[in-house]
């Protein structure tokens, strides 16, 4: 294959893998003449709505829920077509070039079904259990169209599952006596699901509505402004001259940019652009240099403080304040990335792979100080979410007005410097900030779309489904806390296929996290909510690489263009030692830092769960020093549960649960010894790899 054609084929990747992103991140049609602004223009208004009720705008949080979903069901119907693909004699329906007069009305009959509640909220109130047949209409009519929107937007799985909850909630008298269920009325229902706060107007939108977008909207500018660029370039010149330099940089460029971006894919085109071709040209396989980015742009959404939008939604559930989620949180994400640089060394030491010259690298302190201003705005979220202790939305708000001046005065600065007019500089300021606003809005649609519509799903649990779902998974699991767990975590990632990260995980904490705690009680086993919760949260992430579907991968794969199942397969092999993590912190509460207040303690558990995550990778991928031969395997496995279960092995050797941390050096020399007896069988092998040449 010529040089030229290899370059059509990465360009081609390279589209294929932003058209994905773009279709995650709200855009669909790209009309053109005076339609084409009318979707950014409705989006901006969204930006603009959000950032006043932030701070300047008080109005009933059942008002604002309205209002947003109105606003994303607005644009989901202007922007997306009724088919995605172009049919003979269709085509006036898969439009993308347009916006066709019916999805005018559609796009209006379904805002105008969202602002119901709001419209006629005085009337609603007093008439609740009791709706009349027009309440019975537009909630009928906002359940179908907030479906089809699900399915423009998302695709089928959620409003399929949706579709099956609620036909199950009005057959459920005639169901097999396992899962049989009572029954409920229409009115009940509508009453349910759209006159309350209890269904599509739940918890989760509410926390999409006054958190997430914010978050979003300032992720969108900090894009916008360049910060994505920078975060890799740091990344570049910090560690591209290591060992398997590129995919340690793709790791940390990926946890940077994934602490604000909420999305994998999103996060794969934004750094793995730069990143897969280096790994490539180092020498990693395409296949390979692809999974470390799904790996690492996946784990972006575990990064604390923001961890995509289901952080916000797990204080609400578990009712705590947001930095108790980020306490929670903390060491087994950075665990997880710590185990990912150190697969990326294994990696790079197994192909005998060497670094970028750093001649051809950024240098680090003029790359660090010529954005610093991006690192700004991040640090200030910072101190507002830990230090001032303001809440997420308040935090989010005075972040994005610093955001916006960095945005409004880094075009001029540059051209003040260059000589250059400042008045075009200012204007293409004004520009990025409005494009940011519009992008922000569009980001926004899928999320408000999937937390809406996994509200009906809630909504119908809610109607007397839990404890027969706990009942059916007690009996599913024999009530055996270990095959309850595995149940969850299969679920998690079958369901997670097809759904973004949001919503597998608002599905699966309302059927399953209650489920966790309860049946953990049955066998005299206490399980923090919370922790109930993280494990649905880490188990809906792991989706996004997981085959036959895992979109991550397939994004990925587009850019390097390497087999997409075997890319998914790669990388959720890498994945596994983020998978354990959950099952670890289910039994042993000090790695999500339950009821530790010290910094010397929270520290060592950290350390601590690192290595024991290195040792389990050091088992999974075969290599340590060396190659592992087969019996080091179980000792690898024994360091792992030493390390991130001391509690368990010190019960099991009849130790004291105070004295569980006498596990810790045990662990480690056991850990060393391993590593002493590897580096002593590497001379040997040199000779023979010698011999054999």
């Amino acid at each position: 294959m010529s040089q030229i054609e290899q370059q059509h084929e990465t360009d081609d990747g390279l589209e294929l893998a932003r058209k994905m992103a773009e279709e995650e991140e709200g855009i669909g049609r790209q009309p053109e003449g005076f339609s084409k602004y009318v979707i950014p223009t409705i989006a901006i208004i969204w930006s603009c709505f959000q950032i006043s009720i932030a701070k300047w705008w008080t109005l009933d949080s059942t008002f604002i829920r309205a209002i947003h979903l109105g606003f994303a069901l607005l644009i989901v119907f202007l922007n997306y077509p009724l088919m995605k693909k172009k049919r003979p004699g269709w085509g006036y329906f898969s439009a993308k070039d347009k916006i066709p007069i019916l999805d005018y009305l559609i796009a209006i009959l379904a805002c105008l079904a969202a602002l119901y509640i709001a419209i006629d909220y005085k009337g609603m109130i007093n008439r609740y259990g009791a709706p009349i047949p027009r309440d019975i209409f537009i909630g009928v009519s906002l359940v179908l169209l907030l479906l089809e929107a699900a399915r423009r937007v998302i695709g089928p799985a959620l409003p399929v599952i949706a579709t099956l909850f609620c036909i199950y909630s009005f057959f459920g008298p005639y169901m097999p006596d396992l899962i049989a269920f009572k029954g409920i009325s229409v009115n009940r229902f509508v009453g349910q699901m759209t006159m309350s706060t209890e269904g599509i107007y739940g918890i989760p939108l509410d926390v999409s509505a006054t958190i997430v977008f914010l978050f979003v909207l300032f992720g969108a500018m900090l894009d916008r402004a360049g910060g994505g660029h920078y975060f890799i370039q740091l990344a570049l010149s910090l560690l591209g001259g290591f060992k398997g330099g590129p995919a340690k940089a793709a790791v940390m460029g990926s946890g940077l940019t994934g602490i604000v971006s909420g999305s994998s894919i999103a996060n794969i085109v934004t750094t793995g652009t730069f990143t897969i071709p280096l790994m490539k040209k180092v020498g990693y396989p395409a296949t390979k240099a692809a999974a470390v980015e799904v790996a690492a742009s996946t784990d972006g959404q575990l990064a604390p403080p923001i961890m995509g939008a289901a952080a916000f939604i797990i204080a609400e559930y578990v009712n705590v304040p947001y930095v108790e989620v980020i306490k929670a949180a903390a060491i087994p994400a950075f665990a997880s990335y710590a185990a990912l640089f150190y697969i990326t060394h294994i990696e790079a030491s197994k192909l005998g792979l060497k670094g970028i010259p750093r001649a051809e690298l950024p240098k680090f302190f003029k790359t660090l100080i010529g954005g610093i201003h991006f690192i700004l705005p991040l640090a200030f979220l910072l101190y507002e979410l830990i230090v001032v202790r303001h809440s997420p939305e308040l935090a989010a708000f005075y972040a994005i007005w610093v955001m916006a001046f960095i945005m409004l005065v880094q075009h001029p600065i540059r051209a003040y410097r260059n000589n250059e007019p400042l008045a075009p500089a200012f204007k293409q300021g004004a520009i990025d900030i409005l494009s940011a606003l519009a992008t922000g809005g569009r980001n926004m649609v899928s999320v408000a779309l999937a937390t809406a519509a996994a509200g009906i799903i809630v909504g119908v649990v809610a109607l007397g489904l839990g404890g027969l779902i706990t009942s059916i998974i007690d009996t599913m699991s024999m009530g055996n806390i270990y095959l309850m767990l595995v149940i969850t975590a299969l679920a998690s990632l079958t369901i997670g296929m097809g759904l973004p990260t949001t919503a597998t995980y608002i599905v699966m904490a309302s059927l399953t996290a209650p489920a966790i705690v309860t049946i953990g009680g049955f066998n005299d086993f206490v399980v923090p909510l919370m922790a109930a919760h993280l494990f649905c949260f880490y188990f809906g992430i792991l989706a996004d690489d997981t085959p036959p579907v895992g979109l991550a991968a397939y994004a990925a794969a587009a850019i390097a263009k390497s087999p997409p199942i075997a890319t998914g397969m790669q990388g959720f092999m890498y994945d596994i030692r983020t998978a354990i993590l959950p099952f670890m912190f289910i039994f042993n509460t000090d790695l999500i830092l339950h009821g530790i207040y010290s910094w010397p303690q929270g520290i060592l558990i950290f350390v601590m769960a690192c290595f024991g995550n290195f040792a389990f990778a050091s088992a999974t991928q075969g290599w340590f020093a060396t190659k592992n031969k087969i019996w080091e395997i179980p000792f690898f496995l024994l360091v792992t549960i030493m390390l991130m279960r001391p509690d368990g092995v010190a019960r099991l050797v009849g130790m004291d649960h105070g004295q569980r941390y006498w596990i810790y050096p045990i662990g480690m020399a056991l850990f060393g010894l391993l590593y002493i007896v590897q580096k002593l069988r590497i001379p040997k092998i040199e000779e023979e790899a010698a011999v054999a040449s």
